[in-house]
């Protein structure tokens, strides 16, 4: 369960369902325990949007205060599965804030809460944009660009490899709704599309989980076993294409370029598991996005769009000065 504003009689949350659920329900309770509302949930997996409007099961409108919600979900067999709360209640100014510094994890479900802060904050938006034009700023890589350039990679490899742009190719993507993980995949389409021997023969839609990555992955491998390629959204996604390849043995057949860094994807760039990253710069957006609230709430003006760079990182470049300080910036 976790805590659930609610304010001028609207509360929204988001929640990811996991695959091989059957059903799931929602329920809302008071401060003091009392159950205030109770329904039915999206049991599709992926991420979700719930918009309350403070009233009860019944549809008596219910003061505004703090409310706790739970997301139960089950199995056909009745187990219970796991349910991941990604936001929770609005985004506002109450509390004293000055200003607002978001990473919107729902495209559609944090626009109306965004414009509703903007009313009486500056709110700064950075890595994925929401479904509203009244932020200050929008602080982010370029995720078309950046999708073109691992996509590019990809099939340059390809090309490389077999004498020719040709063949078929994947996409894994992490989840539906962050509008990042959509530009990064139109980006890949527009590289896709302007090679007409590289056929994309799939694209993977996950529920924000790495096992369901790796399911994807060696489903693609399995049902594609001439597949050249595959692109990944997300980290997750190419810690699981990196598990499918190294348990398939597929690793020197396949061209992988996934989004983002951590440890383990860096071992597979080494070891030639995965073929390139595209790694973003996410301490600079935070700290771009802490300095760019405290402009606008002293009347600053702000770009509507800053550009915070994508960069390809390959076994070839990653031994690099420049590209280690992106990949292990420093935090003095």
């Amino acid at each position: 369960s976790r805590s659930l504003p609610l304010e001028n009689a609207s509360a929204t949350f988001t929640y990811s369902i996991p695959a091989g659920t059957a059903q799931a329900t929602i329920s809302i309770t008071d401060s003091e325990g009392m159950t205030s509302f109770t329904g039915e949930a999206d049991a599709t997996s992926g991420q979700h949007t719930f918009n309350w409007d403070g009233k009860s099961t019944q549809g008596t409108q219910l003061p505004d205060g703090d409310y706790t919600v739970s997301v139960n979900a089950l199995d056909a067999s009745g187990n219970l599965m796991p349910v991941t709360y990604t936001i929770f209640g609005r985004v506002t100014g109450a509390g004293g804030a000055d200003a607002v510094v978001i990473a919107a994890t729902s495209f559609e479900g944090l626009g109306a809460p965004i414009d509703e802060a903007a009313k009486t904050v500056p709110v700064v938006v950075i890595d994925s944009i929401a479904d509203s034009k009244n932020h200050s700023t929008f602080m982010t890589t370029n995720n078309v660009e950046g999708g073109r350039m691992g996509c590019q990679h990809m099939v340059d490899m390809i090309a490389e490899k077999h004498g020719a742009p040709a063949g078929e190719v994947a996409i894994v993507n992490y989840g539906a709704g962050p509008s990042s993980l959509r530009d990064r995949i139109q980006g890949c389409n527009e590289v896709l599309d302007s090679y007409p021997d590289i056929e994309l023969v799939a694209t993977k839609v996950g529920d924000f989980t790495t096992t369901r990555q790796l399911n994807d992955s060696l489903d693609l491998i399995t049902t594609f076993p001439n597949l050249r390629g595959i692109f990944d959204d997300a980290l997750f996604g190419g810690l699981g294409t990196g598990q499918a390849l190294k348990e398939t043995g597929k690793a020197d057949d396949i061209i992988a370029v996934t989004f983002d860094s951590s440890d383990e994807l860096i071992n597979y760039i080494n070891d030639g598991t995965l073929k390139g990253l595209i790694i973003q710069d996410p301490w600079g957006m935070g700290n771009m996005g802490v300095k760019g609230a405290f402009d606008a709430m002293n009347g600053k003006a702000l770009p509507a769009f800053t550009d915070t760079g994508a960069t390809l990182v390959t076994a070839a470049n990653i031994n690099n000065p420049d590209i280690d300080a992106k990949l292990n910036p420093s935090l003095d």
